[in-house]
């Protein structure tokens, strides 16, 4: 279990680490600028997206970066075996970085929600990757529910 909740916990922090970057890019759209600190100075420039978008995908990563903490404190609760645990883990981990990829594509590309499929390329990409994520963590959860709430023999 510990390998797998070690799996659990560095993708989380690396999925994260990725909202903290987008983080910094929300700030320099919210700026109209990119400040260089500790450099002296700044480059005027206003990046692409709306206010939305940029607080969506700073969010995605840090939110689904915290979930997978979670999902390694809770999954030994799970009343699975050792193969069963790591395909939970491994679906938690593609619904992090799939909700965390296709919401960055958002404020950096026109029309990138991934509502629907079509449209640009990138919104069809988010809509794909969305759809990924969807189906994993309703999978996942489903067999939570299950193993957790069906009756001991």
């Amino acid at each position: 279990m510990s390998d797998v909740q070690k799996l659990l916990v560095g993708h989380g922090a690396l999925v994260m680490w990725v909202g903290f970057v987008v983080g910094f890019g929300f700030a320099f759209f919210l700026l109209g600028r990119v400040e260089l600190w500790p450099i002296p100075g700044s480059v005027e420039v206003q990046l692409p997206g709306t206010y939305d978008a940029w607080r969506m995908a700073h969010l995605e990563g840090v939110l689904n970066g915290a979930f997978l903490w979670m999902a390694a404190v809770v999954l030994p609760l799970v009343p699975l075996g050792i193969v069963g645990t790591r395909r939970l883990a491994w679906a938690f981990i593609v619904t992090a970085w799939a909700n965390a990829i296709a919401s960055g594509l958002d404020p950096l590309f026109p029309d990138s929600r991934g509502l629907y499929f079509g449209g640009p390329l990138t919104n069809s990409l988010a809509y794909l990757l969305f759809v990924v994520g969807i189906i994993a963590i309703m999978s996942v959860t489903a067999v939570i529910a299950w193993r957790c709430l069906k009756p001991s023999t």
